[in-house]
């Protein structure tokens, strides 16, 4: 059975600049109700992050970056904000109740910390750590203050397809979910790429980075509040002009209820494909399976988000595209207002980033 509907959805050649937007935005409150900032304009996800939270009704009053150009982008793009002389306007504006960020992976934390100690809740981009004890100081101050510190695992929480197989889960069309394999290849174009992308310190390792979203899409599928890393590796095969990327790594954890997870990441997508990678995920449960093409099918639609089920009761292909939405950003405006955990609990967005930096921790090193 064939359910092709939904419109053309644009592609993006670069993943940096990944921005989507919905064909039915579901504003959750008026204007005005939910305040909130953006900061820290070094990864392009910032734009992804306020479309996701404008649609749902959320009001962005201001921005603020040291680099007058990313400012002068972000304006052009949003010429409601206003551009803040400094990062203290922001934390000091009573209106703000969330402040949305990019910033260098390495530092997330450490703005996370100084948001959160002004009353506010903190929304980054993934991946929202690099270190153990980024976190261990990130769950203390959550204890501290009571204020959210929320991730962006876009792949998941901004891709239509993937928003659909968790309901389909949820309803049990396949059952008891027994493994995940996700794949997350990514268009390199290094040529773009700031200074910071190449320095492991700074990004984390590709497990660490892009990772993160394999990691957090298999425990919410599986229903996993926990893992561990059976085994990892990682390796530059092809990129010796930088010698501290990683440009492939794989992952294999259990799960604390028994279910397992494969996960690749790489930067190896060819310069033929339409789209920035053809992320993909399989889910096996007891009565079916799920696979998704979330950004492309390739040489066959050039859109993304198409979902194919196959259970008992038959054979599936679900093309969403336009048709789901992304409830997670109105679920975390709500979230931050009530007070309540239904966009994502504080421990899955935390135990999600655990687990990609120990598989980044042990990985094997390929030479």
């Amino acid at each position: 059975m064939t359910e092709t509907i939904g419109t053309p959805r644009f592609q993006n050649k670069d993943g940096m600049t990944y921005a989507p937007t919905t064909a039915k935005p579901e504003p959750v409150c008026g204007p005005g109700e939910f305040v909130f900032a953006a900061a820290a304009l070094d990864h392009g996800h910032i734009y992804g992050q306020c479309n996701g939270l404008i649609e749902a009704g959320g009001t962005l009053k201001w921005v603020y970056d040291p680099d007058p150009l990313k400012v002068a982008a972000f304006c052009r793009t949003y010429p409601q904000v206003q551009a803040a002389s400094s990062l203290d306007v922001i934390l000091h504006d009573e209106e703000v109740r969330l402040v949305a960020a990019a910033a260098i992976p390495s530092e997330r934390c450490a703005l996370g910390l100084m948001v959160m100690d002004h009353g506010k809740d903190y929304f980054t981009d993934k991946t929202p750590f690099t270190t153990l004890e980024q976190i261990a100081s990130a769950r203390a101050k959550v204890l501290e203050t009571g204020c959210k510190y929320m991730v962006y695992y876009s792949e998941r929480l901004h891709s239509e397809s993937s928003i659909y197989a968790g309901q389909l889960i949820q309803d049990g069309a396949i059952g008891k979910v027994l493994q995940v394999i996700g794949t997350g290849p990514h268009r390199l174009n290094a040529a773009s790429r700031p200074d910071w992308f190449f320095r492991k310190a700074q990004y984390g390792g590709i497990l660490c980075d892009i990772g993160s979203h394999q990691v957090e899409q298999f425990l919410y599928y599986a229903g996993c509040k926990d893992a561990r890393v059976a085994h990892s590796k990682v390796a530059n095969y092809n990129n010796p002009d930088y010698p501290e990327l990683e440009d492939y790594g794989d992952a294999t954890l259990i799960g604390d209820n028994g279910a397992t997870n494969y996960f690749r990441v790489d930067w190896f997508t060819p310069n033929g494909l339409g789209t920035w990678g053809d992320g993909r995920a399989i889910v096996l449960g007891t009565d079916g399976y799920i696979e998704l093409r979330k950004y492309i099918d390739v040489a066959r639609d050039p859109r993304g988000d198409h979902v194919f089920m196959a259970n008992h009761e038959g054979e599936y292909h679900f093309a969403v595209a336009g048709q789901v939405g992304f409830p997670f950003f109105g679920e975390l405006i709500l979230d931050c207002l009530n007070r309540t955990e239904n966009a994502m609990t504080q421990e899955h967005a935390f135990k999600a980033a655990e687990l990609c930096i120990q598989a980044q921790n042990i990985a094997v090193v390929i030479k």
